[in-house]
């Protein structure tokens, strides 16, 4: 597993990090803390406002 961050793009807003295997996984465990059954189920104007997972690289 990797960590991710999800933005919005539009404002730069970080909506969400967390663990996950990919990108598609990383927006689908986003929308199911926000209480959607996974990204597909967001309403379309969440989705509209863009939305980018992106891994990120940690140092340890």
């Amino acid at each position: 597993m990797s960590i991710f961050q999800i933005k919005q793009t539009k404002s730069g807003a970080v909506i969400w990090t967390g663990a996950a295997d990919d990108e598609q996984t990383a927006l689908d465990a986003m929308a199911r803390e926000a209480g959607y059954r996974d990204f597909s189920a967001l309403p379309d104007t969440i989705r509209a406002t863009g939305l980018k997972a992106a891994k990120l690289d940690l140092i340890s």
